[in-house]
Formats: C-alpha cells, sequence, structure tokens
C-alpha cells in the first residue's frame, strides 16, 4: 500500500507532467481545424477540381501529393539541420526537441514520397523502381535519417545521444541538395520539380490544386511539429522527475 509521503511511481508522474501542460489551447485547436479543412479543401481539389491530364490521365492526380511531401520532406529535414547546429552550438534541450520531431516527421514524408512515386511510376515508367539519380539518393536520405532514429534510441545517456544525433544530423544533411540537385547535375529519367510548370503544362485549375495541396502539408507539418515538440518537452519532464526521485 502506497502512503502520503511515498513518492509516485513513473505512471503517475507521466500523469503529473501531462495534466500540467498538455490540454489543448486556443492555438491548437484553431490549429487543427484549419489543417483538416485545408487538407479536405486540397484533396477534393485534387480528385474532383483538377482536371486529368492530357497524357497521363487520372494517374497524373499523384504528382499533387507526391511534390508536396517531397518538398516538405526536403522541408523537415533542413529543419533537424538547424535544430542539431542550435543544439551543438547552445545545448539546451528546445533545439534537440526541435531536431528530433522533425526529423521523424522526416522520415514518415520521405517513406510517402518513395510510395507515391513508385505508385506513379509503374503506369508511367512501366517498373515501380528504378536506380534514377533522384530515387537513389532520396532512398540514401531516408537511410541517413532513419539510422539518425535509431542511433538516438540506441545510446542509453540522454545527452550522449543528443550529441551523437546532432552530429548525424549535420552530415547527413549534406544528401539533402545532392538529391534536390541531382535532376539537374546528372541524366535522369526523373523530371526536374519545375518542368511541369515552365513547359505551360498545368492548367490554372491545376496550379490552384498544387498550391492548395503544398499550404495542406506544411500545416499538417507545422502541426505535427509543434505536437512533437510537446510530447518531448512532456518526455523530458518525465525523465528529470524520474532522475530527481531515484537520486
Amino acid at each position: 500500500m502506497q502512503h502520503s509521503g511515498d513518492v509516485a511511481p513513473s505512471s503517475q508522474l507521466g500523469q503529473a507532467a501531462v495534466s500540467s501542460g498538455s490540454r489543448p489551447g486556443t492555438w491548437t485547436l484553431l490549429a487543427s481545424a484549419f489543417t483538416f479543412a485545408i487538407m479536405l479543401v486540397a484533396l477534393y481539389a485534387t480528385f474532383l477540381y483538377a482536371p486529368a491530364e492530357a497524357v497521363q490521365g487520372n494517374v497524373f492526380r499523384i504528382f499533387y501529393v507526391h511534390l508536396s511531401l517531397a518538398w516538405l520532406a526536403y522541408l523537415a529535414f533542413v529543419v533537424v539541420f538547424v535544430g542539431s547546429v542550435g543544439y551543438l552550438w547552445r545545448q539546451t534541450r528546445g533545439w534537440d526537441h526541435l531536431a528530433k520531431a522533425s526529423a521523424e516527421i522526416g522520415v514518415l514524408f520521405t517513406t510517402l514520397v518513395l510510395v507515391t512515386g513508385s505508385i506513379w511510376a509503374r503506369p508511367v515508367w512501366g517498373v515501380w523502381w528504378t536506380w534514377d539519380a533522384r530515387l537513389t539518393t532520396s532512398l540514401v536520405l531516408w537511410f541517413i535519417y532513419v539510422g539518425y532514429l535509431m542511433l538516438r534510441g540506441a545510446i542509453g545517456d540522454r545527452e550522449r545521444a543528443a550529441r551523437a544525433a546532432a552530429v548525424v544530423g549535420v552530415l547527413g544533411f549534406v544528401d539533402v541538395p545532392i538529391s534536390f540537385l541531382s535532376v539537374f547535375w546528372w541524366r535522369t529519367v526523373h523530371p526536374p520539380a519545375t518542368t511541369v510548370a515552365e513547359s505551360g503544362g498545368l492548367t490554372p485549375e491545376m496550379r490552384i490544386t498544387l498550391l492548395l495541396m503544398l499550404v495542406a502539408f506544411t500545416a499538417l507539418y507545422v502541426f505535427l511539429l509543434r505536437f512533437k515538440m510537446v510530447l518531448e518537452g512532456l518526455r523530458d519532464s518525465v525523465w528529470d522527475m524520474e532522475r530527481d526521485r531515484t537520486s
């Protein structure tokens, strides 16, 4: 039986930390509503508003999701780089939370980029996968940041894990510009992101749809990033309480 003077177990410590700072505020509710609404509008535009592409037909609709995911995946890893540099410079937990949260979202988005790209490639290129420069460097990018997350989980000490991950976050970022510029540097079957727009291949409806999807995924990224950073802060609070309890 636990007496009133006993220290609360870890589950109760976690509940205390959660109850002190995790209740959804006005910003969270508004951000959730906006993200949900703009995503619905973007999906409506993708499947019902935008016309089918003249050559690819309805398969082209994957383009709106695929391109938006790709841009946000790059953005997520830029944020990982910034957070990693910030942590190595200032040694503050907030920078580490930013890097870790963005890395998890970036890995999710990159996975979806590879999946949607394969779905599009099968009817257009005739294969699910080809060792194209953009595809290969994107896969390498995925492995780098999966390794980043695995490294964090493999090191038991919180500070050592943060420092090691920050180094990987800085060094691994080298592949981001390589992946982005690969379609310009090497002969590749993957078109540059600007090719369709510059050639006039997008109708006004298509441009609006692409813009809506970019805004929708950006809103989703910001929402997930803030949510993950709150969780990381709560996890640190629980860790500190556990350390104080056992010391």
